[in-house]
């Protein structure tokens, strides 16, 4: 059996009875790519002292002291903006936190995302800003930017804490070819136990993690995300309303591409199992599921996992961003946005971008 990341995400107990230099190379692969974490909350802890335990018990408590920041930070928000009219909604780490998934054990999380009314942000930001978090982008084409082109504003930074909240009013942006409602997500939203915020359904959940992977540009965790999934899945799977409206919902909300590549990648690389009817149905629509454009999809992808940085993922990371950017702007102004961007950086780099 090959021993890579991916086959150690699968049976992470084999970690365990590798030899020292694979396990130093899986160490830092998952380490580049957010999941050390991740492993070590999936390992029997019966481990004799080893320098292995030494390094898991290092990912436990950093990614242990980051969940009890994000509760904190969460609560912090719930007393600042649970009043706003319509629901505030945890999304991500933070919504997986509050719930208390098992997908939040050993998940590193470094802020709060929360999606509103798009009609509440002006509100929602005054009131931060009272409470203490700053915008963290002062440049005006960066304030332009978020402001009129994306699905949330500024990242906000608290001045004391150092620690950043998101607020979005939408998960894709407004210039994106693809259009989730965010008025629908908020309308089935979910109240949290105990608090005045919300979580999306677990369909919505699901689909929002599809559409950040596969369309929201960010590469450096693609291979988190596709956990995520994997996750989400192993969770939901059982709930029969789950299976029966995955695939619809993804259509109601433009997604089903994106659940089409999700499903894809977390069977081929995760070995996830989920019902085979979703990929056919979904495959029924075309586009991604046209084999030249899937088996191209799936040579880019698996040059985003974690290794030695080759040329072939230097260039497939690219692709993938160029693509990700594609799904979201008009041509004019992703060629406008990228040129300013290469000119303020001194060049792209592959693999690793932001948005911003």
């Amino acid at each position: 059996m090959t021993t890579d990341l991916l086959s150690i995400l699968i049976a992470p107990e084999r970690l365990v009875s590798l030899s020292p230099p694979i396990q130093s190379n899986i160490i830092r692969q998952a380490r580049q790519a957010a999941l050390l974490g991740y492993l070590e909350a999936r390992i029997e802890k019966s481990l004799e002292i080893t320098k292995l335990a030494d390094t898991l018990l290092s990912a436990k408590v950093h990614s242990d002291y980051q969940n009890t920041q994000i509760s904190w930070e969460t609560r912090c928000a719930e007393e600042v903006l649970g009043h706003l009219e319509g629901p505030v909604a945890l999304l991500k780490g933070a919504a997986y936190r509050a719930l208390d998934l098992g997908l939040a054990e050993g998940r590193l999380a470094s802020d709060v995302d929360l999606l509103i009314p798009k009609g509440q942000l002006v509100i929602a930001e005054e009131l931060l800003k009272k409470s203490g978090w700053e915008t963290m982008k002062s440049n005006e084409y960066d304030q332009h930017y978020y402001r009129e082109w994306m699905h949330e504003l500024p990242p906000m930074r608290h001045r004391d804490r150092g620690t950043v909240i998101d607020l979005h009013h939408n998960i894709l942006p407004p210039t994106a070819r693809l259009k989730p409602d965010p008025v629908k997500l908020l309308e089935s939203a979910i109240p949290i136990p105990g608090s005045a915020l919300y979580t999306l359904t677990p369909v919505d959940t699901l689909l929002h993690r599809c559409a950040h992977l596969f369309i929201d540009g960010d590469l450096h965790n693609s291979l988190r995300e596709l956990v995520d999934v994997s996750e989400l899945l192993s969770l939901y799977i059982r709930d029969d309303d789950f299976v029966k409206n995955l695939v619809p919902r993804s259509r109601e909300m433009d997604l089903s591409g994106a659940l089409y590549y999700a499903l894809y990648f977390c069977r081929k690389l995760l070995n996830i199992d989920f019902p085979g009817e979703w990929l056919e149905e979904l495959g029924k629509e075309g586009g991604a599921a046209r084999p030249l454009t899937r088996k191209l999809m799936e040579i880019q992808f698996r040059q985003v996992v974690p290794g030695d940085n080759t040329v072939l993922q230097q260039i497939s990371g690219w692709l993938l961003f160029i693509r990700s950017h594609w799904l979201r702007m008009p041509v004019f102004m992703l060629a406008k946005h990228l040129l300013r961007q290469a000119w303020r950086r001194g060049g792209l780099k592959a693999g690793g971008l932001q948005a911003i």
